[in-house]
């Protein structure tokens, strides 16, 4: 398949309806959207024989360098209600990029198939978690510095491997610490940004001689997919944050579940059936 031929406007169209829905999602629920995105890229570059035998890989990294507008322009309008809880951003950066960045370097070496399974089984986790409204019992102790930066590593280290989980366990986390639900929401927004930049630094870094073949690519990142992407999440992300602070998110943190687990689903099918 040519160069030329990868880029053909329906291949661009169906990366701006992307960009569309994952600015929404960004916006509405806190979340860098790669739970969607990741597994509709590896579809759409294995249809256009874009990295062929490492899809995976170059949509976690097409993604996570998606997340650091989607998540930039989601902290923007989030901040703007003062729904950001700064201290506790500043708090957990610090592990944050040291635990995406290492992770990132580690899966770029991990088989694709494994990758695949990984984000598959941990994305599903995450879907029933956000459907029963499972969460911890709230604890009212102090947010440290050091237990904010091994959170903080942790967080950064699945977001790396899955390109998902990092603003949603976020969520989870500041839930338990009794965060109200609108600025965790806010805050997990924030927090994505260094986890969408050490992460993306890492696959780019890790996929620099792995796609040197591979036209329009920059690492693990397919760059036509990310400009289109990134240009129509910018006009999306802010209208998921108007609904996120005027509808009850119940409902809709339930179609987000179901949704999420139906991709995990069908990831783990792909996976079987090659």
């Amino acid at each position: 398949m040519t160069a030329i031929h990868m880029l053909s406007i329906e291949w661009l169209l169906l990366y701006a309806a992307l960009g569309t829905l994952v600015g929404f999602m960004a916006g509405l629920f806190g979340v860098g959207g790669s739970g969607i995105l990741v597994p509709l890229l590896a579809s759409l570059f294995a249809y256009q024989g874009i990295g062929t035998g490492q899809p995976v890989h170059l949509a976690l990294g097409t993604a996570l360098t998606c997340m650091i507008v989607t998540s930039a322009v989601s902290t923007r309008a989030h901040n703007a209600r003062g729904a950001v809880e700064w201290k506790v951003v500043g708090g957990m950066t610090l592990g944050i990029l040291v635990g995406a960045y290492a992770a990132s370097q580690v899966a770029t070496k991990i088989n694709v198939a494994y990758m695949a399974l990984f984000f598959a089984f941990f994305i599903g986790l995450v879907a029933i978690q956000i459907f029963i409204g499972w969460q911890p019992k709230p604890s009212n102790k102090p947010m440290r510095p050091h237990t904010l930066i091994s959170v903080g590593m942790s967080i950064g280290a699945i977001s790396a491997l899955a390109a998902v989980g990092g603003s949603l366990l976020t969520i989870l986390y500041l839930s338990y610490k009794n965060i109200e639900f609108k600025k965790a929401i806010g805050t997990s927004a924030a927090i994505g940004f260094p986890i969408a930049i050490a992460g993306a630094a890492g696959y780019i870094i890790g996929g620099w001689s792995a796609t040197s073949d591979i036209p329009y690519t920059v690492g693990y990142v397919y760059a036509p997919a990310f400009i289109t992407i990134s240009i129509t999440s910018i006009t999306a992300a802010p209208v998921g944050v108007r609904l996120s602070h005027n509808l009850p998110a119940g409902y809709l943190k339930k179609i987000f579940a179901i949704t999420s687990l139906l991709l995990s689903i069908k990831m783990c099918l792909s996976v079987a059936w090659d």
